[in-house]
């Protein structure tokens, strides 16, 4: 007889399985059994995650810059998740930004918002820190405490029928849920597996970038790089911007742009400006233990759900080039929240969860174009001088009166809209600055300048 949309609400004994124990399904699992609780509903929620998010290297790594910007950590806070001190390897207070014209250390725009530097494992291969904690794991944990189940294991296939969805692993578990989350990220296989459980879903469109582990002495990181996030707008094709982000004992180096190799890779290493940023004894493929060439979500999913299946994160939606772990944050608490107080069917996501989805679309529009504008001003020297020469005047401002400067730092770091960004970008008092700045740059067309 089938079954009728309407009916599918979660009720006592309810059953979930999340494909994907990263923040995404993390998320999803803790708000989910947060809200069961609110509505005096008991479910089962199993985790399932291929990971061990203990370990050090490929095995617990989930390939991420590992940065968490203050506005998530704030909203995190009054979710009742407080990251704490074994999570964070390094808090950062400024971030340094470099062109080939020179560089300024740019503060981070009010005391209380700083960003921080973790691990999503437990550090790169070969790392021996005990005391560390992965920030993956620590979300798991949280899970765990609220009910859910972590199933250490590999989804190899999923199957529709009349009542649920049967899910089948490698280490031979079957098992029917009535809801099936997926949260494993960009991994073609896994997502493949949805398919047949969607049928118009097409996956997100990706690129290629770059992150690497660089192991330093914690003194020459404290000297070099201190508590400052190195961001790069150097004229290299193909790199958007590249970062240098310290972490505990580690330095991590990430490129986004697209379809990145090693060839533009060594391009960046060996730029000046970026060699300058380390002792000059020191051969940078030496202290490299990890090193990897992950995909990042360009264009997000279409059609992420269907009756009793929704993805979540990165399989779904995120931002573009930054701050995939507040997508996951967003998506992963909407998609619970629909599940929890609406229901299941399609028609409850497509409702509820879907314009969520479709913000971030919308601001990932936003945000190619302000990326584009910044392609632009990688090759224009003269544009380079003027924004120089405007963030070094207004570090010497009150903080009220760095406009440029945190349109910089909300660029970089995530910590804002692309939409709110644009807005204070086309603010005439800033353009109008900005313009002024560039006339007086490039007159004095000085050398290379460091504040």
């Amino acid at each position: 007889m089938g079954y009728n949309v309407n009916n599918l609400v979660l009720h006592d004994g309810s059953t979930i399985g999340v494909i994907g124990g990263g923040p995404a399904g993390s998320f999803f699992s803790y708000f989910a059994l947060d809200f069961a609780q609110q509505q005096g509903i008991k479910i089962n929620i199993d985790i399932i995650e291929a990971k061990d998010f203990n370990c050090t290297g490929p095995r617990g790594c989930n390939h991420c810059g590992g940065i968490v910007s203050e506005s998530l950590i704030q909203m995190l806070s009054t979710e009742g998740i407080e990251l704490p001190s074994t999570v964070i390897r390094r808090g950062i207070k400024s971030y340094t930004l470099h062109f080939e014209q020179g560089g300024t250390v740019i503060e981070t725009p009010f005391r209380e918002q700083r960003i921080a530097s973790m691990f999503r494992g437990i550090g790169p291969l070969g790392d021996d820190n005990k005391d560390q904690e992965s920030f993956d794991n620590y979300l798991l944990e949280l899970c765990r405490k609220k009910g859910a189940q972590f199933i250490q294991d590999t989804v190899i296939e999923m199957n529709r029928v009349t009542d649920g969805i049967v899910v089948k692993t490698r280490n031979e578990l079957i098992k029917k849920y009535d809801l099936v989350v997926g949260a494993a990220g960009l991994n073609a296989r896994t997502l493949a597996l949805f398919n047949p459980l969607i049928s118009d879903f097409k996956p997100p469109e990706t690129t290629k970038t770059y992150v690497a582990e660089l192991k330093l002495d914690r003194q020459i990181i404290d000297q070099y790089f201190g508590n400052s996030m190195h961001v790069f707008l150097l004229n290299i094709p193909n790199i958007k911007f590249g970062a240098l982000i310290p972490k505990g004992q580690y330095v991590t180096s990430v490129l986004l742009g697209s379809n990145i190799d090693l060839e533009i890779v060594n391009k960046f290493l060996l730029a000046e400006t970026v060699k300058n940023c380390f002792p000059p004894d020191i051969d940078i493929n030496e202290i490299m233990p990890c090193q990897c060439y992950p995909r990042i979500n360009v264009v997000n999913a279409k059609t992420a759900y269907a009756d009793r299946v929704v993805l979540i994160g990165d399989s779904s939606s995120s931002k573009l080039y930054k701050n995939g772990i507040g997508a996951a944050y967003i998506t992963g608490k909407a998609a619970a929240a629909t599940a929890v107080f609406n229901g299941f069917s399609k028609a409850d996501f497509q409702q509820h969860f879907q314009p969520v989805c479709t913000t971030l679309d919308k601001d990932n529009r936003i945000g190619k174009f302000i990326f584009s504008v910044t392609s632009i001003i990688q090759k224009a020297s003269f544009l380079k001088r003027g924004i120089l020469n405007m963030v070094i005047k207004e570090q010497q401002k009150s903080s009220l009166k760095r406009e440029m400067s945190y349109v910089l730092w909300d660029t970089f770091t995530g910590s804002a809209p692309y939409s709110n960004i644009l807005k204070r970008v086309l603010h005439p008092g800033l353009i109008f600055n900005l313009v002024w700045n560039i006339m007086v740059g490039n007159i004095k067309k000085q050398g290379p300048v460091e504040n």
